[in-house]
């Protein structure tokens, strides 16, 4: 069965902003959510379609993609694990997207998603965190590895993230028997129609606490800050973001952590200008160096490099130093540096060399035009890519 649009899908058009793209993925995921839609397989596809579906909106460089190419443009190659494909697992999409829900469905809100442990238990999965990192040029060529403190929900170490008092005062919910997890049984015309849902008694936990630890007041997590490494890889660009697995908010009550996204910055150069995984600079000379040629120093990443100017060299033309760019992040080799000429024309200028330009406006070599290749198209664009 062909795949629907992703925009169909969530209902937002092809110029939703992020925000509304969101917003219009967590109506659909509340309206199909699993835990308001027990035993119905239909509502399940449709939660997993629309976490499909944002998945890849949600991503600048995915919804590029898709927006191009449709959805052969985020097949095997999307990357983040999912890859547009599809999540075939409920959990895959707590885990992913469990901070979106909110306060909904018990153990969305602010400790984020949860997930099933032995004996149908819920595990409380701590909510991501996301963090902007500024990098320079430099280290967007080479790759830096950057210590960052963040401020996050750990384990309590006063009831070691129980949530209970000592770490023992709970007894096992009398509701579900400590499965966490209840079944009732409908009659119906058709028969029986049994269906299982989570406890509404413990939420989930199977367990009760009798007496809260006073230091989280029974969540099990509290407030703190860690120092994090981070390994950022080279090529990385504005706007990209990498997953830190596991580096996010603690979930409740013993729950797993959340993951850590990084949000990547980049900073202005003062000569280098980066246009995808090439480095643009902008070189100025002087009429007479363009003319009689000369030897320019150029700024890349590595330090400085001289290259030649040929004599007579036009005006807007491309000098490409091959290898001196951005590396791909996916490793596909290297960009290059594009050094595009540009003359300087004095606004001031003595008598003296005044007089000397007037002796040269008149002057056979100076009233020479351009010829026609000169003037073509696709001599300029030769001109390029020399």
């Amino acid at each position: 069965m062909a795949k629907r649009d992703y925009y169909e899908v969530l209902e937002v058009s092809k110029t939703a902003t992020p925000e509304e793209i969101k917003k219009a993925y967590r109506k659909k995921a509340i309206q199909f959510h699993p835990d308001k839609n027990p035993g119905n397989h239909e509502a399940e596809e449709k939660f997993k379609e629309a976490a499909e579906a944002y998945e890849v909106l949600s991503n600048p460089e995915k919804k590029q993609r898709y927006d191009q190419f449709g959805h052969a443009g985020v097949g095997g190659a999307a990357g983040g694990g999912y890859s547009g494909g599809g999540f075939s697992d409920i959990e895959d999409i707590f885990s992913a997207f469990g901070d979106i829900f909110g306060g909904h469905f018990g153990g969305f809100g602010g400790f984020g998603g949860s997930s099933r442990g032995r004996g149908g238990r819920r595990v409380s999965r701590g909510s991501d965190l996301r963090v902007k990192v500024k990098l320079n040029l430099n280290e967007i060529v080479n790759g830096v590895e950057k210590k960052i403190k963040v401020k996050k929900y750990v384990a309590c170490q006063h009831c070691n993230g129980t949530g209970a008092k000592n770490g023992s005062s709970y007894t096992t919910c009398n509701t579900c028997g400590g499965n966490g997890q209840v079944t009732r049984i409908q009659h119906t015309l058709l028969g029986q129609m049994q269906t299982t849902s989570t406890c509404p008694t413990c939420q989930g936990d199977g367990k009760m606490i009798t007496d809260k630890c006073n230091h989280c007041a029974g969540e099990g997590v509290v407030r703190d800050e860690e120092v994090i490494n981070i390994k950022i890889p080279a090529g990385v660009g504005e706007g990209m973001q990498l997953n830190v697995s596991g580096k996010g908010n603690l979930g409740r009550r013993g729950g797993i952590n959340g993951d850590l996204l990084v949000v990547i910055t980049e900073e202005d150069h003062e000569e280098l200008v980066r246009d995808g995984n090439n480095l643009i600079h902008n070189l100025f000379l002087s009429f007479p160096d363009i003319t009689l040629g000369t030897t320019a120093e150029i700024p890349t990443v590595e330090g400085k490099v001289k290259v030649k100017i040929e004599a007579g060299t036009q005006p807007e033309k491309i000098l490409r130093l091959r290898g001196k760019g951005i590396p791909d992040v996916n490793g596909y080799g290297r960009g290059d540096l594009l050094v595009r000429v540009h003359v300087w024309i004095p606004k001031k200028l003595s008598n003296e060399e005044k007089r000397m330009l007037e002796k040269l406006q008149s002057s056979p070599g100076f009233q020479e035009g351009p010829s026609s290749s000169e003037k073509s198209f696709f001599a300029k664009m030769r001109d390029m890519f020399e």
